[in-house]
């Protein structure tokens, strides 16, 4: 945004006063003249030579124009016939200076990295003969817009800063130069602006156009680029555009060539000027002129100078993007032009874009596997991977990529300070790049001299770049350019170029003299050396050692005071084995040494390396540090000497041919790559090998995903299959087949088993746990073309080349063939992953056959043929013969198969009835191979020759594609990630994208309502959400940065993705939730015993049983309950009567308790080392705490109170003497506490409600405080110890609205923000406590405003976090109240999942934390537009919790509709599952299944009376069942887990088996009373007279419990006992009953516990054998949960006084615990008794149970 005062716009001419000609220039024929057309003074520029006639401003160079305005209007006439140029210097955020140029000298689009150069070419075009007269001669006025943000973004990727300089050079005449931040409509008039929704030019830049003529008709409007609004037809009809200016908006247009023209008004010819840009258009587009753009080969000019493209390199009317959005790609053979496209061939497009983004990159080499070399430091890999440079680090194993090559990078360098990198790619003519290493930005596009480029070395300064290659007549050429000023924008010039007839296979540049090289190769070592422009070698006299075939050398480096001996020694390694060491400044070999073989000829073991006679080992690498040598061999060997060569001092064994060594910069780890595609590393201090990555060595032809364990499937022409980790990248297993190669791939579903189809026609299983073929079938004749598994698993096909489709049955690990059908499937069709289709159900199949012509489709289990198509015949118009390529199923739901043509087309059919429901025309002039659908039909993947396109699935007005390439051979599969999270593509490598796309709050248009694949995606009914499998992906929490600052994880599930939005989780969100005009705290009310609490003693010399470990939750129903310090890392934020202070780093957490009630509050001190918390009155206080906290210990060192009901805000003053509370509504006082003495200084009483203070931050004896239609100003004065304070009271303008103020935070001095109930922010004039400026920020109440560096964030109660830049509201309060809000720009925005009740940024609101009424805390980071969560709790009651059989997780269940298993060790979320509109009552987790002990489940009950079977390692949900038709309110599984018991509302008790979802017994014994309990336990019944395996009871309402016993396999059920307790009066309970609830004792198992409503509060003992009571423990109230442990022996009771007890059922003793802010519902130990879960409302506490 502009400075003020270059607001609304700024008159360049006049600022800088170019009349005077002091801060400005001018040089040759310039001159002031009048002109008749615009009746006023301009100036001409004339000569017939530009550079030298010209006006410059500013005066000189070295000075800057500093114009912020991102539009430049330059209003100018070029002279006729003659040449005028522009050249504009621009400056970057980055401060590079870039250079644009527009000219009608120029003929084609040409850029640098510091240079780009745009035609304006001048055309006739005749025009319709729909008017009479004779057209404008001569050039016309011209209005040229320049949008300078956009054309650095689009054409540099850089982000635009302030406009430095112009130049305005022969032929021209020029008006005036403006700049602003706002679009104009020059031929849009005032009056005519106030109608349209546009921004009409100011009267100072306006041309006059006479009365009754148009603007069109005689002026040119010129904008570069175009925007891409659309133009209403009534502002078409009003402002008389012209039809192609109408083009700029409101349809299909060239993109992003600017259109600039004016409209056709007489008949004859008119001008159309046009800027050209670097992107070919279609010409179905208008207007035609110039749309055949393209890039040239090895160029970056826009003509093609070398011969056509092919057909389909001319780039579509799509969004192309390279693998990271915005670099420039410059065009190569047959690639599509790697450039995004704006507004491609339709009027919108869909978003976001990009909508991808590569994060990570299988595989190695491409064009040789001898290119890898260490950065500076030591920490990160640099190599190829085809057309990508990956940048790996070693220890976090995270990749970087430099994206632009579009064809397979043969060579790279990096330069000794790890600066610049210079990168070569295969062909002729070969094109390089040099880039900014630590940016990645790519600084230098050239074309070098030689055809073929197979090696590059860095001086070490990075200023000196050698290269050698072979030219177009295959001489051998050494070219040196100079790249000094790369980095500071300047050119790479060629310093010296030379040819030799001599071999040359490595080149180095000497570290120690940029000047001097080596070179050597076949029998031939030689020494260069650069002086004067002029490159001279002189070879090396290597006497007997001339036959030797050199592969490698390098420099001995040098050691500490020993330069001038190091600098001269060359080592230089040969195929025969021999190493020379040689004497570069003597020019003579030193010594000469052979390598032999590891084993002597008949010899049982390896001997000892010695150099002698004798056959050597063919070297192919050395590197050469202070201390060893490295040396690679092709026996697989990497061996480190010392520089004597005395002896192997470390050897490690590859696979494969060693291709390259290179040592560490530090000497500690050697780097190796193998021809066999592999990367590593030995760590020499460790002696241990590390495996950096893998790698198919030719094209991979098919891939599959496995959802439960995240692995990923691929074949290659390498004959290899391989078995990769989609987490990690790392390969896992790969089998190797010598005599014939994989062609197909596929997953069993369900079980760790893989399937492959050979070229032989053998399909096997495989054992992925046992890593052994299980099961080969041999039923087809030709190659596997086709390979895929239903989606249960039950049912696998395969296609072959001859035509047979076979059907085989794998419900056993032994799968067995059930049918061949032969002649269906289109013979000798090529293996293609998408050959065959299973629709999502598993019903139907689908395929191309039985000709090419033909798709059909079948059922799946009985292979009868439901649907035959011809493809022809869906296009009878076209004439031509049509063929399918590929098919895929949609969405069950949506009943659509898709089918590619050969015609370029995927024509979308309806699966049952074969009509065509719609067509994608135009997807890519080639074969397509793969097609994808996501599961949500949102996204559609397409392989598209060597890209990847994207479209918009749903839309069906499709906007076209968006494009993405990063392949250098045709991509042949895409696929997504079993979670629909991510996309994968192959074909000479395999590259993971992630989604970028913003997760939808409902279902996709189109999609009826159906499962999805979890909250991200839809939010529909039984949508489960979470990571891949169970214990791998935690919910992110912040990485350490300096200074301490969140980040975000690479991945985390879908209930915290950074770049997913998951509100909405299941509940409709609150709008007034968090209305701080009535913001109350809740007062606890815990039950109406609550008056009888008293505090908790403790014992002394007692051990305590308890210790608080961890808290799950965040209290939402604060405000300003969250603080977050980036430079100190300080975080705290309130869970009910906790302050809990978390480190973002691991997780830890410190637990400050002592308040007695709910903490509504927090201030941190601008030092940071006191916290201030605040909570409301409660039975044991009657008047509200605030505790002042030590941050340092963790202590509370001062204990203040005097609010009666609730604290609403806190705030420290400037120099923290002060701190100001402000009470609730029945308190309305405003308290000032002195920080030295914690003593009272003031209070008042306020005459009506205030809801937000806070102390001037420019002094501290200043506040202001906001309220009713009012602002406060308050000033304190001190006199001695007296305190006073004066006040001065001033109304909200009525401009403002009648709302309510809600918050304020103080801006730039003397600003003032406050926020309004009606979605208003206000700014105030503290200085002269007058209000100038109001905008509308929200459509509803603003509950937080936050301030720093000229950047405003407001939060609202509908959950909208907005960022705003204000920089310009400073100098609008001059204007007073008649400033506009025009200049408060919202930059970004965000949708939260509730209202924004506290928040916390870092100085620059760069990034930040938000908490919201819905119990979460988000990380926010405004430059990546993303929210994660951070601290994620259950937004309604926690009803139940339950452990995994081995204790590694637990679950919780809400009536939020959601189940959360989390993991026990971290507390941190994993996996959610989530049902809309309904409330989970009660929850189960399945024990250990007898043959499936792997295989866990949840039983989850719901208020609707279904019953839901989620698979927890799966993360599905797999079965649905009805039992009830009321709310469940119990459920529990069966010893063997096989059967399911559930208790509903009305009392009656179901018992069903999931495996079949059937319900096989219903016991109405309790009807009536809900059933509160069911607990079930192993035990022979025998000793209690009955038969059973299982003995279970129900507890119910009414007081009765009843024990049963029952054997389910046999159908068997029976009562044992029955039990009834007597119900107390309605008086001894106060209207208000708590539950019944029974368990059976751990440690006896005759002995039952009871706890209800009854005569007494107590816990009753009942023994089953002795059919009697025989104990009774008396407890304080009664219980309203139970809980015991078998290893302690303790009995665990909550009551709803919000009080734990622990009874020790050994010895009788007691312990009380208080934590809780409410009534504890819920208790629970881990199976081992080491952990207790407490619950009260939405707040879990977890507990630490310690021995008694």
């Amino acid at each position: 945004m502009a400075r003020a005062w270059q607001h609304p716009f700024l008159n360049v001419f006049r600022y800088f006063r170019v009349d005077e000609w002091k801060r400005s220039a001018k040089e040759g024929d310039v001159a002031v003249v009048t002109d008749k057309t615009l009746k006023g003074a301009v100036y001409r520029i004339r000569g017939s030579v530009s550079a030298a006639n010209y006006i410059q401003l500013p005066k000189t160079s070295s000075q800057s124009l500093g114009l912020t305005g991102r539009y430049l209007y330059v209003l100018f006439r070029p002279l006729s016939s003659k040449h005028f140029v522009i050249h504009l210097g621009v400056s970057t955020e980055d401060g590079q200076v870039i250079r644009l140029s527009f000219s009608n000298l120029f003929k084609e689009f040409k850029s640098t990295a510091t240079w780009l150069q745009f035609p304006f070419i001048l055309e006739t075009k005749t025009l319709q003969r729909d008017r009479v007269g004779l057209a404008t001669a001569g050039p016309r006025w011209t209005c040229l817009q320049l949008d300078l943000q956009d054309i650095l973004m689009v054409y540099l990727n850089r982000r635009y800063s302030h406009l430095k300089s112009v130049r305005l050079c022969a032929s021209l005449l020029v008006r005036n130069l403006y700049t602003s931040d706002l679009c104009f409509e020059p031929a849009v008039t005032g009056p005519q602006g106030t109608k349209l929704p546009l921004t009409p030019m100011p009267r100072e830049m306006a041309f006059p156009v006479p009365k009754g003529e148009s603007w069109h008709d005689r002026y040119i409007h010129a904008r570069f680029p175009s925007d891409s609004l659309k133009v209403p037809s009534e502002l078409i009809r009003e402002s008389r555009f012209p039809p192609e200016a109408v083009l700029l908006g409101s349809g299909p247009q060239p993109l992003p060539c600017p259109v600039a023209s004016s409209e056709a008004v007489w008949n004859g010819v008119s001008p159309v000027v046009q800027m050209l840009s670097p992107t070919t258009v279609s010409t179905r587009f208008a207007p035609q002129p110039f749309l055949k753009v393209s890039l040239s080969r090895g160029h970056s000019e826009a003509s093609n100078t070398d011969g056509p493209l092919e057909p389909w390199a001319q780039v579509e009317a799509s969004d192309v993007h390279t693998a990271a959005a915005g670099a420039h790609v410059l065009t190569h053979k047959s690639a599509e032009v790697p450039v995004a496209l704006e507004g491609a061939g339709s009027c919108k497009r869909f978003l976001p874009d990009p909508v991808l983004r590569l994060k990570g990159v299988i595989g190695f080499g491409g064009h040789s596997t001898r290119q890898a070399v260490w950065t500076a430091d030591g920490a990160a890999v640099v190599y190829p991977c085809h057309a990508v440079i990956v940048v790996l680090c070693v220890d976090t194993r995270k990749q970087r990529f430099f994206l632009g090559h579009t064809d397979k990078v043969s060579t790279l360098a990096l330069d000794g300070g790890s600066s610049l990198l210079a990168s070569a790619q295969a062909g002729a003519p070969s094109v390089m790049r040099l880039w900014d290493f630590q940016t990645g930005v790519c600084l230098s596009l050239f074309r070098s001299p030689m055809h073929a480029v197979c090696s590059l070395s860095f001086a070490d300064s990075g200023a000196l770049l050698c290269g050698v290659g072979k030219d177009q007549h295959g001489r051998t050429m050494v070219v040196a350019w100079g790249t000094g000023q790369v980095g500071l924008g300047g050119e790479t010039v060629i310093l010296a170029k030379a040819h030799t007839d001599f071999d040359i296979q490595a080149f180095r540049v000497a570290y120690f003299d940029e000047t001097r090289m080596a070179s050597c190769g076949q029998g031939s070592v030689l020494l260069w050396r650069l002086r004067g422009g002029v490159l001279r070698s002189c070879p090396v006299d290597l006497g007997e050692n001339h036959v030797l075939h050199f592969t490698d050398l390098a420099f001995k480096q040098a050691q500490d005071g020993c330069q001038e001996t190091s600098a001269s020694i060359l080592f230089v390694c040969s195929r025969s084995g021999h190493i020379l060491e040689i004497d570069c400044q003597r020019v003579v070999v030193k010594h000469a040494r052979r390598l032999l073989p590891t084993r002597t000829p008949g010899g049982p073991k390896p001997q000892k390396q010695t150099f002698s006679s004798g056959p050597g080992i063919a070297i192919s690498s050395l590197s050469v540090s202070p201390a060893v040598c490295a040396v690679g061999s092709e026996d697989g060997y990497l061996r480190l000497w010392p520089l004597d060569f005395s002896s192997v001092l470390l050897e490690a064994e590859h696979k494969g041919p060693v291709s390259s060594v290179c040592v560490s910069p530090d000497g500690l780890r050697v780097l190796s790559t193998t021809s066999s595609g592999q990367l590593g590393f030995l760590d020499t201090p460790a002696r241990v090998y590390r495996v950096l990555a893998r790698s198919h060595t030719a094209p991979v032809l098919a891939l599959a995903t496995e959802q439960r364990r995240g692995q990923l499937a691929t074949v290659s022409q390498d004959r290899t299959i391989r078995i990769w980790d989609l987490a990690t990248l790392q390969q896992l297993y790969d089998f190797t087949s010598s005599e014939e190669a994989p062609c197909a791939v596929t997953f069993h579903p369900t079980r760790p088993t893989l399937f492959c189809g050979f070229s032989s026609g053998a399909v096997r299983s495989f054992s992925l746990e046992a890593a052994e073929v299980l099961v080969e079938h041999k039923c087809h004749q030709g190659a596997v073309t086709g390979l895929i598994a239903t989606p249960d698993g039950r049912l696998l096909f395969s296609a072959c080349r001859q035509g047979s489709l076979a059907q085989y049955s794998c419900a056993d690990p032994q799968c067995r063939i059930l049918r061949v059908a032969a002649d269906v499937v289109c013979p000798d069709a090529p293996a293609r992953p998408s050959a065959l289709a299973v629709s999502g159900d598993g019903c139907l199949l689908a395929f191309v056959g039985p000709s090419r012509h033909m798709v059909t489709v079948m059922g799946s289990a009985s292979l009868d043929e439901l649907l035959r198509v011809g493809v022809s015949a869906l296009d009878p118009a076209s004439g031509r013969l049509d063929s399918a390529m590929a098919v895929c199923f949609g969405p069950t739901a949506l009943g659509h198969l898709l089918v590619s043509t050969s015609s370029n087309r995927v024509v979308v059919l309806d699966a049952a009835s074969g009509h065509r429901v719609r067509e994608l025309p135009g997807v890519h002039p080639g074969p397509c191979p793969s097609l994808a659908l996501s599961e949500d039909a949102r996204f559609l993947l397409m392989a598209a020759g060597r890209a990847v396109k994207v479209w918009d699935y749903v839309t069906q007005a499709s906007p076209g594609p968006q494009m993405y390439i990063g392949h250098s051979e045709p991509v042949q599969a895409v696929t997504f990630s079993p979670d629909q999270q991510q996309v994968l593509s192959a074909g000479d490598a395999i590259f993971l994208w992630d989604i970028l796309a913003t997760t939808e709050s409902k279902a996709s248009p189109g999609i009826p309502q159906a499962p999805s694949p979890g909250p991200g995606t839809g939010q529909l009914e039984d949508a489960a959400s979470g990571a891949s499998g169970l214990p791998q992906q935690p919910v992110p929490k912040p990485s350490p940065a300096s200074p301490p600052r969140p980040g975000v994880c690479a991945r985390p599930p879908e209930g915290g993705d950074g770049s997913r939005d998951t509100r909405n989780l299941g509940t409709s969100r609150s709008t007034c939730l968090a209305s701080h005009k009535a913001f109350m705290l809740a007062k606890v009310s815990c039950s109406p015993h609550s008056d009888k609490g008293t505090p908790l003693p403790t014992p002394s010399g007692e051990r305590r049983w308890l210790c608080l470990k961890a808290v799950v939750g965040y209290s939402g129903n604060g405000r300003a309950n969250m603080v977050w310090r980036p430079d100190t890392g300080f975080f705290a934020y309130t869970c009910g009567r906790l302050v809990v202070v978390e480190d973002l780093h691991s997780g830890a957490q410190q637990l400050w308790h002592g308040h007695p009630a709910e903490i509504s509050t927090l201030a941190l001190s601008h030092s940071a080392q006191v916290l201030a918390s605040a909570s409301g009155g409660s039975s044991t206080a009657a008047r509200c705490q605030i505790r002042i906290w030590d941050v340092s210990r963790g202590l509370c060192q001062h204990l203040i109170s005097h609010h009666s009901t609730s604290v609403l805000a806190l705030a420290f003053s400037a120099d923290d003497g002060l701190l100001v509370t402000l009470g609730g509504h029945g308190d309305r006082t405003l308290t000032l506490w002195s920080m030295a003495t914690c003593d009272l200084v003031s209070s008042t009483h306020l005459p009506e409600p205030v809801y937000s203070v806070a102390f001037n931050p420019w002094g501290a004896s200043e506040l202001t405080c906001v309220g009713q239609s009012a602002v406060t100003f308050w000033l304190l004065q001190q006199h001695g110890a007296d305190v006073s304070l004066q006040v001065h009271r001033e109304p909200v303008p009525e401009a403002v609205g009648t709302g309510e103020l809600t918050s304020l935070c103080y801006g730039a001095p003397p600003l003032l923000y406050c926020g309004t109930s009606s979605g208003q922010v206000c700014v105030w004039d503290t200085s002269a406590s007058r209000c100038f400026l109001a905008w509308e920020a929200d459509n509803s109440g603003i509950g937080l405003l936050l301030f720093s560096a000229f950047r405003l964030v407001s939060g609202s109660n509908t959950g909208r976090l907005r960022l705003w830049a204000v920089g310009a509201v400073s100098e609008l309060r001059r204007k007073g109240s008649g400033a506009r809000c025009s200049s408060v720009l919202m930059e970004r925005e965000l949708v939260l999942d509730g209202a924004v009740v506290s928040a916390s940024f870092d100085d620059s609101v760069d990034m930040g934390i938000v908490g919201t009424t819905a119990g979460t805390l988000w990380f926010v980071s405004w430059a990546e537009g993303t929210s994660t969560r951070l601290i994620s709790g259950h937004r309604s009651k926690v009803n139940e919790v339950v452990f995994s059989p081995g204790e590694s997780h637990c679950a919780t269940c809400s009536e939020d509709g959601s189940v959360r298993v989390w993991s026990l060790a971290s507390m941190e979320l994993v996996i959610q599952f989530q049902v809309l509109n309904q409330s989970c009552l009660c929850l189960a987790w399945s024990p250990p299944c007898c043959g499936r002990p792997k295989q866990q489940r949840l039983a989850a009950g719901y208020g609707d009376g279904s019953l839901r079977i989620f698979s927890v390692s799966r993360t599905a949900m797999e079965l649905k069942m009805h039992p009830h038709t009321a709310a469940l309110t119990a459920v529990a599984f069966s010893t063997d887990g096989q059967t399911v018991l559930s208790g509903d509302k009305d009392g009656l008790v179901a018992v069903s088996r999931p495996c079949t979802g059937m319900t096989f017994r219903v016991l109405s014994d309790h009807q009536g009373a809900p059933i509160s309990t069911i607990d079930v336990t192993h035990k022979e019944c025998g000793d209690l007279g009955v038969e059973g395996t299982d003995l279970w009871l129900v507890a119910s309402g009414d007081q009765r419990v009843s024990v049963w016993a029952s054997d389910w396999l046999q159908n068997h059920c029976e009562l044992v006992d029955w039990l009834s307790f007597p119900t107390p009066a309605a008086t001894e309970t106060q209207g208000q009953l708590p539950p019944s609830l029974a368990a059976f004792c751990p440690w006896d198992g005759a002995l039952l516990m009871y706890v209800g409503p009854g005569v007494y509060k107590e816990v009753i003992i009942y023994n089953l054998c002795e059919k009697q009571v025989v104990e009774k423990i008396p407890l304080p109230f009664f219980a309203m949960s139970l809980s015991l442990s078998l290893s302690t022996r303790l009995l665990a009771i909550g009551f709803a006084e919000c009080m734990l007890r622990l009874v020790d059922c050994a010895t009788g003793t007691t312990q009380d615990f208080a934590g809780h802010d409410n009534a504890v519902h819920l208790c629970r130990f881990t199976p081992s008794a080491r952990l207790l879960f407490t619950a009260a409302r939405n707040e879990i506490l977890v507990w630490e149970v310690a021995s008694c």
